[in-house]
């Protein structure tokens, strides 16, 4: 079992940027298929991105594309997205999730379905506000 734990969130004016950072304080998570999701006050959870173990399959919203770039750093066991060009839009919690299922099943059936993951961080707030 992973313990993900997600940092980098914070207040940033529309048009900027910020880095999120996903590790995990057990396990490494660098055998795992990764994903950020968001949750905005009174919405849904929403997939936002997704990665392959080795880093080579990457997943967007369409909301988002163009505008976030998913990583992983191996010697450090850290997942980033990098988001930039943030619009008030941009504004939730920030998650991520690992699965214990090989990455191309989790790819073709839907990477950004919060249903195929296993393990889940507490969350890092982003808002986007002038």
């Amino acid at each position: 079992q992973l313990r993900l734990v997600e940092s980098g969130g914070g207040l940033v004016q529309p048009g900027g940027s910020l880095r999120l950072s996903c590790r995990s304080s057990g396990a490494t998570l660098n055998y795992h298929p990764i994903a950020w999701f968001r949750q905005a006050p009174g919405k849904g959870r929403e997939g936002v991105s997704f990665i392959s173990p080795k880093g080579a399959t990457t997943d967007y919203a369409d909301s988002v594309k163009g505008r976030f770039t998913i990583s992983r750093d191996y010697d450090r066991n850290t997942v980033y997205l990098q988001m930039n060009s943030l619009t008030p839009e941009d504004t939730a919690v920030y998650f991520c999730a690992s699965s214990s299922s090989h990455f191309s099943d989790i790819y073709f059936a839907g990477a950004l379905d919060a249903g195929h993951y296993d393990d889940w961080g507490q969350g890092t707030p982003v808002t986007v506000s002038s």
